[in-house]
C-alpha cells in the first residue's frame, strides 16, 4: 500500500515579529545579512523562529518536519554565504522572481563547517519522540549554478567540490528520516549534454552520505528529456515534480517513457500564490497524478508545495500547511 507523506521544501517566511526584531538587531543593509557569526541575541531570536516553525508544522499535521531555515537570508545559496572561504558580492536576482540573494564567490577550499548541521541539531531537540525530521539542502547542481567560482577554475571540478562539501555537511547531520535536495536549476538552467551525467553523479555523492530517504525536488518547470534520463541513474529514492508551474504533460511523458523511482514527490500547492487551495482541490491532485502513471505503484508519495514558501505572507503559509496536512490525512483515510 502506498504511504502518503505531507511535507514541505523548507524555507518558510519569517514571522512579522522576527522581521522587526532581527532588523533592529542585525541592521537594514546588505552587509547586515546572516554571516554565521551572529551574537547571542540574534541566535535567540532565530531559536524562537525555529520553535514557531516547528509548531506550525505540528499544528498542520505534517508527517515530516523541517527546520524551516529562518536564517537563510540568501535562499538556497545560504550554505555558501556563511562559509569562511566564500565572499559575498553584489545582489543577484533569485531566479525569475522579485527576490534577491548575495553573489556567493568561492575563493578557497569548500570544507564542511557544520552550519546546517547545527540548525538541525537544534530542531531535533524540539521534536517529540514520534516526529520525523526532514533535512533540506540545495542540490549540488543548483548550488553550483547560484555561485561564482573564483578558486577551482574548472566547471566540472567546481561541481565536484560543491557535491563533496554538501556530502560532508550531511555526514554531520543528526538522525533524519528524509533528505530533500532542492534542485530548481535542473529545469530552469538545465545542464548541457556534457554535464548531464556529472549532475547526476554530484547528486549521488550527496545521497551516499546518508542512510535516509533522499528526494530530489525540482520546481519552476519540467526536466528536459535527456536531463531526466540521466537523473534516473542517480541513486535516490524519489524525484520531485512541480505540478503547479511545471508542464504536466512533460512530467508524465518523462515518467511513463523512462520510468521513475519507487517513490515520487509531487508539488501540489502553489508556493508563490496567496490564493489558498481547498482541501478537496489538493486531494484531487494527489489522486490524479498517480492515476496518470498506470504502470507503477509507489512506495511513498510525498505531497509538498511546489516551491519554497518564503514568498508568502505568514498567514497564507500557515493556511496552506493546514490544507496540505488535512488533504493527505483525508486521502489516507479514504484509501
Amino acid at each position: 500500500m502506498t504511504e502518503r507523506v505531507a511535507t514541505t521544501t523548507g524555507l518558510f517566511p519569517l514571522p512579522d515579529w522576527a522581521k522587526s526584531e532581527l532588523s533592529e538587531l542585525k541592521g537594514h543593509q546588505k552587509h547586515d545579512l546572516i554571516s554565521g557569526t551572529e551574537g547571542p541575541e540574534v541566535e535567540a531570536a532565530y531559536e524562537r523562529v525555529r520553535e514557531e516553525f516547528i509548531e506550525d508544522q505540528r499544528g498542520a499535521g505534517l508527517d515530516r518536519i523541517v527546520e524551516g531555515q529562518g536564517r537563510w537570508d540568501d535562499f538556497l545559496a545560504h550554505p555558501l554565504a556563511v562559509h569562511d572561504n566564500v565572499e559575498t558580492g553584489g545582489i543577484v536576482r533569485y531566479y525569475d522572481n522579485n527576490n534577491f540573494y548575495r553573489d556567493t564567490k568561492v575563493v578557497g577550499d569548500l570544507i564542511a563547517d557544520g552550519d546546517v548541521a547545527a540548525e538541525l541539531d537544534a530542531a531535533t531537540g524540539l521534536l517529540d519522540a514520534d516526529e520525523d525530521l526532514q533535512a533540506v539542502l540545495p542540490g549540488p547542481y543548483t548550488l553550483a549554478r547560484l555561485a561564482t567560482d573564483e578558486y577551482y577554475g574548472d566547471e566540472a571540478e567546481f561541481l565536484a567540490a560543491i557535491s563533496e562539501f554538501l556530502a560532508a555537511e550531511v555526514e554531520a547531520f543528526p538522525s533524519h528520516e528524509t533528505l530533500l535536495l532542492n534542485e530548481p536549476s535542473l529545469v530552469t538552467d538545465a545542464p548541457g549534454e556534457e554535464f548531464q551525467e556529472r549532475a547526476s553523479q554530484a547528486i549521488d555523492a550527496v545521497a551516499d552520505a546518508t542512510d535516509a530517504e533522499v528526494v530530489v525536488q525540482s520546481y519552476w518547470g519540467s526536466y528536459d528529456e535527456k536531463t531526466y534520463a540521466h537523473l534516473m541513474d542517480a541513486d535516490v529514492d524519489a524525484l520531485g515534480f512541480d505540478f503547479i508551474a511545471g508542464d504536466r504533460d512533460a512530467h508524465l511523458y518523462n515518467i511513463n517513457e523512462y520510468g521513475t523511482k519507487e517513490s515520487i514527490s509531487l508539488g501540489l500547492i502553489d508556493g508563490q500564490n496567496t490564493q489558498v487551495e481547498t482541501v478537496e482541490t489538493v486531494r484531487d491532485r494527489l489522486d490524479w497524478v498517480p492515476n496518470q502513471i498506470p504502470g507503477q505503484e509507489f512506495d511513498t508519495v510525498y505531497a509538498t508545495p511546489n516551491t519554497e514558501l518564503a514568498y508568502l505572507p505568514v498567514s497564507k503559509y500557515r493556511e496552506k500547511l493546514a490544507v496540505l496536512g488535512e488533504a493527505v490525512a483525508e486521502t489516507e483515510v479514504s484509501a
